[in-house]
């Protein structure tokens, strides 16, 4: 017997669906729910390695983390990785498979998905109790539905109850919850069981109208009224939600240990990837995170990181481009710190040959690191275990460059030269020893009188997070409600509201 399921739909992208999906499944896990998350379709720039070396969406890494469970490729079985404006590389099952321009998906591969994807929810179903599964964008995307997986086309084939997050800071959500059901074809309006409204600001009291107004004009009620909480955007798939002025996902940075600060600045290179690695840095009291784009904002910054890429040699271009090309080779010659990681690394060694992601074949990088690298076909996707400056690191690899070092100190697969650092592991900085002793380190090599917390730990404060989206679930949304969803499916006899999804 199939366990119960429920999809949790957006009236927009970024409304609040990764987070409300991981909310819900905390608040589960939380009842005794033996619960998964699912996604039949992600794009994303930032994703995860599976222990068994698959590689999803670091949104469901964090929804199976919610769920208490160790990720797998059923969890995400299809992953689009944006390689520029009309083209992505389509991973599947965890392994990439090739690039495909949007039309081309759209036009054929995606609806030859969907035996793929349905097997894979298939087998969540019967092993959990409840899989909560999340869409992308918006159900009510017209042009899009004949090939749908991820929204409605699933819930169809799923039988699942569908809840539509609408984000009430933006505006307009009482208009885009009529639009969306009215838009849907008559056979989709009967899944599409009611509301969540996310991140509402005030006296509740004053929106009930409101959402009386709309169970009445489209027959369907509202599960909750999540408030707006500040710091909730972990692991988002869809971009940078931050400005480039701004601090990482409006982090609150605590007061600091030691008698200053630490500064850090990261490039916001084009096609940025995994920038979620800083926010490890982030969560340490007296680091102060930011993304920048010009050289003269490198000039009081005690670290910088330049991050992954899905596309290092666009970014190599882009830094040459702004000047911070040049910001870098004098920060590094003058033994100030800098950190690349994965694409990151491989723009500061001092060769590039890639015919296979930008096929530009041989480009000079910025040569402050001795490395060469040489793009395979075949991607690195591991979760390797080492050790550095005497701590263990473990970390994920995620990269098609293969880095021949040839000078330098050892640093995990990388080198290090002064106070230049390269590796291609993502997620080293949330090994909590390592990250510390790694800051001494840039504190003493910038001259700044930091220190370390001696008791912040990164993976703590993902479980603070996490439980905090099940705090919300369970106290702003109607949890019995949402239950009988999970459990029996959408309500009987839910009225259809015209015109309906266009012939």
């Amino acid at each position: 017997m199939s366990g119960g399921g429920l999809l949790v739909a957006g009236t927009t992208s970024d409304a609040g669906k990764s987070v409300v999906t991981a909310g819900i499944c905390r608040w589960l896990v939380r009842q005794g729910v033996k619960v998964a998350p699912f996604k039949a379709q992600n794009m994303s720039l930032n994703s995860f390695v599976t222990r068994e070396g698959a590689e999803i969406g670091r949104a469901q890494a964090m929804q199976a983390q919610a769920c208490r469970v160790e990720p797998t490729a059923l969890m995400n079985p299809v992953l689009l990785k944006p390689g520029g404006e009309r083209s992505s590389q389509v991973v599947l099952m965890g392994r990439p498979v090739g690039e495909m321009s949007a039309r081309g998906y759209h036009g054929g591969r995606q609806e030859q998905l969907l035996g793929t994807v349905l097997d894979c929810l298939e087998r969540l179903r019967g092993t959990y109790d409840a899989v909560i599964c999340e869409g992308a964008g918006s159900p009510a995307e017209i042009n899009l539905r004949r090939t749908d997986i991820v929204n409605m086309g699933i819930a169809r084939n799923a039988g699942l109850p569908v809840l539509v997050v609408g984000d009430i800071d933006r505006g307009g959500v009482f208009a885009s919850f009529f639009g969306t059901v009215a838009l849907l074809s008559p056979e989709d309006q009967k899944l599409l069981a009611g509301f969540l409204v996310n991140k509402f600001r005030g006296d509740v009291s004053l929106l009930e109208p409101g959402l009386e107004m709309l169970h009445g004009l489209t027959g369907r009620r509202t599960y909750g009224v999540l408030p707006f909480q500040h710091g909730l955007g972990i692991d988002e798939e869809d971009g940078l939600r931050v400005s480039l002025r701004g601090t990482v996902r409006e982090s609150q940075v605590a007061a600091p240990v030691g008698e200053d600060v630490l500064r850090v600045a990261v490039c916001a290179v084009p096609l940025m990837s995994n920038f979620t690695d800083v926010d490890a840095l982030a969560a340490e009291p007296g680091v102060v995170v930011r993304f920048v784009d010009r050289p003269e904002e490198l000039a009081d910054a005690d670290l910088v990181v330049v991050p992954g890429t899905r596309g290092t040699v666009r970014a190599l271009e882009w830094l040459r481009e702004r000047g911070l090309a040049d910001a870098l080779r004098r920060r590094a010659a003058e033994g100030r710190p800098v950190l690349g990681i994965c694409g990151g690394f491989q723009v500061l060694g001092e060769h590039i040959e890639d015919d296979v992601e930008s096929r530009r074949g041989q480009v000079d990088g910025l040569g402050v690191l001795p490395v060469r690298v040489r793009f395979a076909r075949e991607k690195t996707l591991t979760r390797p275990v080492g050790e550095a400056l005497g701590e263990t690191v473990e970390g994920y690899e995620i990269h098609h460059g293969v880095a021949e070092v040839l000078g330098g100190e050892a640093f995990l697969d990388g080198c290090r030269v002064g106070q230049t650092w390269g590796t291609h592991w993502h997620g080293s900085l949330e090994s909590d020893a390592f990250r510390r002793a790694f800051l001494r380190e840039v504190a003493r090599a910038a001259g700044r009188r930091f220190v370390p917390a001696p008791d912040t730990s990164f993976a703590a404060l993902r479980e603070e997070q996490l439980d905090r989206l099940g705090d919300l679930i369970e106290q702003h949304a109607d949890t019995d409600a949402l239950w009988r969803l999970i459990e029996s499916g959408a309500p009987t006899g839910l009225p259809f509201i015209p015109p309906g999804a266009p012939a």
